[in-house]
């Protein structure tokens, strides 16, 4: 089974096509399937939206956090939550196609850990900026290099998720972690380029002040287990 989840939060105008266009790609897969819609406390419509979309789809499961733990929180509980003996996800925002697993799956014939690299990011440049300085930090603290370290494309098979799952990162550090751990685990990565397209509609939050707190008083806690 392949489980493709999607950690989302406040995304009331983007949730509904990031699931019917994965629900469209899926079934060409020749496997069975899931998708895993994890709402990270939403104060918005988010959980109406996707209550509609579960009668449509069967297939389609949802995890609620009664309130906002942060992104890699989500990303955990979906993970965690995933039947599948691959699993991969992506963002909610429109930003990834679900059809460009199709350039990752391919490689896990030959790597248990496959990740997504932005060919060209599309976000503004603070956010550029910053993504490149978490990078940095992250090989000074962890002693890890991962060129595009937060690309939120990635797929894995189950049992190295349980090798690289995340025990401190709640917030925007859970990809630094997960890297960490596979690295400690003596797992090597593959990385392919994918597509990246702007955000169309909602806010980002990966920039907020507390969003940065979090990640650094997150990796000091890690550094020091």
């Amino acid at each position: 089974m392949l489980s493709i989840v999607l950690p989302c939060f406040n995304e009331e105008l983007n949730i509904e096509r990031t699931v019917r266009e994965t629900a469209a790609w899926l079934p060409g897969k020749e496997t069975s399937w899931e998708i895993v819609v994890v709402n990270d406390g939403s104060l918005d419509r988010t959980a109406e939206i996707l209550g509609a979309l579960t009668r449509e789809f069967p297939s389609l499961s949802i995890v609620t956090h009664e309130a906002n733990r942060g992104y890699g929180a989500a990303v955990r509980s979906g993970c965690d939550r995933a039947r599948g003996d691959v699993i991969g996800f992506m963002d909610s925002d429109g930003q990834f196609s679900a059809a460009d697993f199709d350039l990752l799956l391919p490689h896990l014939k030959t790597h248990v850990f496959v990740v997504g690299r932005r060919r060209r990011r599309a976000d503004p440049f603070v956010r550029i900026v910053n993504a490149k300085l978490f990078g940095l930090l992250s090989w000074l603290v962890l002693g890890i290099w991962v060129r595009d370290i937060n690309c939120a494309m990635k797929v894995f098979t189950r049992e190295t998720w349980k090798k690289i799952h995340p025990g401190h990162s709640t917030g925007a550090l859970i990809n630094a972690e997960m890297f960490y751990h596979a690295r400690r685990s003596g797992i090597p990565w593959f990385t392919v380029d994918v597509p990246h397209a702007p955000r169309r509609f909602g806010r980002q939050t990966g920039a907020k002040p507390s969003v940065i707190f979090r990640m650094f008083r997150e990796l000091w806690t890690m550094k020091q287990g």
